[in-house]
């Protein structure tokens, strides 16, 4: 024969894409939620971002050093992190939290377990479930939130010094606390007439709520996730599945699926943190199932738990499930055979 097949080891895939490339996309992806932060909360959001940025690298770089492998700060997944983690935090928290939240992801939930490919956890969850055990007054308390310094559509702009104010998911978790047969819309209708900065479900949509600098806006963070699909780096099941379950189970359960859609973090978590490529499964079927999960207990926790949202623990807890789901789902190898039990 004149030409020869070339046989080699696997993978026999091929791409161009890199992990510094990845992470970078991710990173420029976030920009126009960063914009929106800067919009609506002020510089204190690009401030606090910053601190987390540099908290993170400098973090990574030290421990890489002290471990003697090779520095790689440069990848962009420490920036990536610091990134998500000020996404997670009010505007008004003291910055030094934030720095000590972004060392520990880092240190706790990346670098101790081997670093990048070997955490189990999504460490900006992790770095905000140590902020949130550890200051819960700055992380749940309604001083440390503030409404929105401009706005976007009709409503006149406001000074964040002068203004704090609780979340949506605060304000109608303590309303339905006080009555669980009132309907959301009436609860956001009210807030409205009592003064309250942005209470439909435009201003949800858009971001012109109170809430973490990086979370309130569905629009930008929408724009950023069609981005990474249209470059194939998201697997569209988690968050079209992650949503649709949270629009499924409020609805079963009598609560009002729109707003729990476009409240708080579950635009962040759906489109940034779930689909993590490390603490998510490698299969469709076993992303599906994470997915449905994550609704689940996104939605028992904003509903029957004692905090509002339930975003970041819903993911730290389907990421504990993830090597159980990869186990069950992963694909066959392509011609093996079940051996056959002895009689």
């Amino acid at each position: 024969m004149d030409k020869m097949l070339i046989v080699s080891a696997n993978p026999h895939i091929r791409s161009k894409a890199s992990v510094t490339k990845i992470m970078h996309m991710v990173n420029l992806s976030l920009l126009p939620a960063l914009f929106m932060s800067y919009y609506y909360f002020g510089f204190r959001a690009i401030f606090l971002t910053l601190v987390s940025v540099v908290s993170a690298v400098v973090t990574e770089a030290a421990i890489q050093k002290f471990r003697k492998v090779p520095v790689t700060v440069s990848d962009g997944s420490a920036i990536l992190t610091g990134i998500l983690l000020a996404f997670n935090v009010p505007a008004y928290i003291p910055w030094w939290i934030v720095m000590l939240g972004s060392f520990f992801a880092i240190a706790i939930a990346k670098q101790a377990f081997g670093g990048l490919g070997f955490n189990i956890f999504n460490p900006a969850l992790i770095g905000r479930a140590f902020m949130l055990a550890s200051w819960p007054v700055e992380m749940t308390s309604n001083k440390f939130w503030a409404n929105p310094v401009a706005s976007f559509g009709a409503k006149t702009g406001q000074t964040m010094d002068a203004i704090s104010s609780a979340t949506p998911l605060n304000l109608v978790k303590t309303a339905l606390k006080a009555d669980p047969t009132q309907i959301t819309c009436d609860i956001l209708s009210k807030a409205n007439d009592a003064g309250y900065a942005g209470a439909t479900y435009w201003d949800l949509f858009v971001g012109n709520v109170s809430g973490c600098i990086g979370e309130t806006s569905f629009l930008a963070l929408l724009i950023g996730v069609i981005f990474l699909m249209i470059l194939g780096l998201v697997n569209w099941r988690v968050p079209f599945f992650y949503i649709g379950g949270v629009f499924v189970f409020t609805w079963l359960l009598g609560y009002d699926p729109v707003f729990h859609i476009l409240a708080g973090g579950l635009a962040l978590g759906a489109f940034y943190m779930a689909t993590d490529m490390v603490t998510s499964p490698i299969s469709n079927k076993g992303n599906i199932i994470f997915a449905i999960g994550l609704a689940f207990f996104t939605v028992a926790i904003r509903i029957w738990g004692g905090y509002p949202e339930g975003v970041s623990y819903s993911i730290l807890l389907m990421n504990c499930a993830v090597p159980l789901i990869n186990k069950f789902t992963v694909p066959k190898k392509f011609g093996c055979v079940k051996p056959v039990k002895a009689n």
